[in-house]
């Protein structure tokens, strides 16, 4: 090969090669094309634990710490039962105050403010209380129950890229909710509640997911306030899928009625 063919062969080599950087290049620069709505709420039903677990999921307790500074702190359980039944219990220092809805109604005995005798819960938190008690997660089937849902867009968020969902419950409560592009799960929540009188702008975080039973459970769960510093952290200790609960725990007798 002469001096002119090898200086011809090389340039090729190196047009070749910078043609490959090009295309290496640009695929790199080229974002992973967002999925479907409905392929993002699968790779969320399948991180959770799949269908088939979610659906077999009838009862759930949580019991865990929660804390809002400093020097105040407090031992919290959550049990959930089939259908739309929840009952809260916050113990501090001994005392204890419960919050039971059985799917319809709700009452609370809150001896930390000196109420000994139950009182009604109001509409707006059984509401809530309703839809803290959907046990799988509103995500899953939620054409069935009523909900609509809509994918706004791909957003950073806390450093991490995430799908934000609108969901629309059927009371008409409305949810932002950021799911991880990576493992599809939820980040955070953002929804309105009425706080004595006023509507307040509420974000709950969630983190430190683990498994039981092969459903993912958050461990780390964070909630504040628009405008306001407090924060409320719980870090769930232990999560127990299909303990037995009796439907005596989510009743109100005939004679503690108010």
């Amino acid at each position: 090969m002469n001096g002119r063919s090898r200086m011809f062969a090389g340039r090729l080599v190196f047009l070749a090669v910078m043609a490959l950087l090009a295309v290496s290049l640009a695929a790199a620069s080229t974002p992973a094309p967002t999925p479907t709505l409905d392929e993002i709420v699968a790779g969320h039903v399948k991180a959770r634990g799949g269908l088939k677990r979610l659906h077999a999921l009838q009862t759930l307790r949580q019991t865990g710490t929660a804390t809002a500074g400093a020097d105040r702190r407090a031992l919290v359980v959550r049990e959930i039962k089939r259908p739309g039944r929840i009952r809260f219990e916050f113990t501090v220092q001994g005392v204890t105050a419960v919050a039971i809805c059985d799917g319809e109604h709700g009452w609370r005995v809150n001896p930390l403010e000196g109420e000994m005798a139950p009182q009604a819960l109001p509409d707006d938190v059984v509401l809530e209380a309703i839809e803290q008690a959907d046990i799988e997660g509103p995500l899953v089937d939620w054409k069935t129950k009523g909900s609509r849902l809509e994918l706004v867009g791909r957003e950073a968020l806390g450093g991490r890229d995430a799908y934000r969902l609108k969901l629309t419950l059927k009371s008409g409560a409305e949810q932002d909710l950021y799911l991880d592009a990576k493992t599809f799960l939820t980040i955070c929540m953002d929804s309105t509640r009425t706080i004595k009188g006023w509507p307040v702008r509420i974000r709950t975080a969630f983190g430190d997911y683990r498994k039981t039973k092969g459903i993912a459970f958050p461990h780390q769960i964070e909630t504040t306030a628009s405008e306001r510093p407090a924060r409320l952290r719980i870090v769930v200790e232990t999560v127990e899928v299909n303990p037995p609960l009796p439907d005596s725990l989510f009743e109100l007798s005939a004679a503690a009625r108010p």
